[in-house]
């Protein structure tokens, strides 16, 4: 059996449980989705939002990209947040990045010219580690150094959405969270909270 077929095979054993467990769950996710979450995560193969949280289809709304980056110049990104937080009226904002991520390794590396897609994908990010310098230099080893950013991009991604007006401006209270996952141990860890935002805002809490 191909992997093709093998995929479709699991998703109708996968169906047929999901129907066992709760026969009436498709036809009321079918109706509306009202999650509580915004994922923001990296595309890493080996980071399912829905699998490392044990969450069911409906519960999250799921944002990927390469370094899990908020970016306002980009619009899939920027559409998905302002559709999540205008429309689903999510509470929650998850940023989660992950330990031993390419896309932060490649941040710390010379250019790839054969990837210029990712290189221009990744420029803020390498502009972020120049920022940076001095913590990274500071590391024992590349690996912790990769790991660190990570750390420090979770970081700023978060600030990046504090400041832009779609979570400024929100009807509803949002609290914002930083993650991040490691693949030695499928654990998820709190981190903390970037510097503060640079006024107050009133409908937003950070935990």
């Amino acid at each position: 059996m191909s992997h093709q077929k093998l995929m479709l095979a699991k998703n109708v054993a996968w169906a047929a449980d999901m129907i066992r467990r709760d026969a009436d769950f498709f036809t009321r996710i079918s109706k509306i989705q009202n999650p509580e979450t915004l994922w923001i995560g990296c595309a890493d193969s080996r980071v399912p939002a829905e699998k490392i949280t044990v969450s069911l289809p409906g519960e999250l709304f799921v944002h990927r990209n390469i370094a899990n980056l908020v970016c306002t110049d980009d619009t899939n990104a920027a559409s998905v947040i302002e559709y999540a937080v205008k429309v689903l009226k999510v509470r929650h904002i998850v940023v989660c990045g992950h330990y031993g991520c390419g896309g932060v390794r490649a941040a710390l590396m010379p250019l790839d010219p054969d990837l210029p897609a990712v290189n221009r994908h990744l420029q803020p990010l390498r502009e972020l580690a120049a920022r940076h310098a001095t913590t990274l230099l500071s590391c024992d080893s590349f690996d912790a150094r990769v790991d660190r950013f990570a750390e420090i991009n979770v970081q700023h991604q978060l600030t990046a959405l504090r400041r832009m007006p779609v979570i400024r401006t929100a009807e509803q209270a949002l609290t914002l969270h930083g993650w991040i996952f490691s693949l030695e141990d499928g654990r998820l860890q709190v981190l903390p909270q970037d510097s503060a935002p640079t006024q107050p805002i009133a409908a937003i809490k950070f935990a």
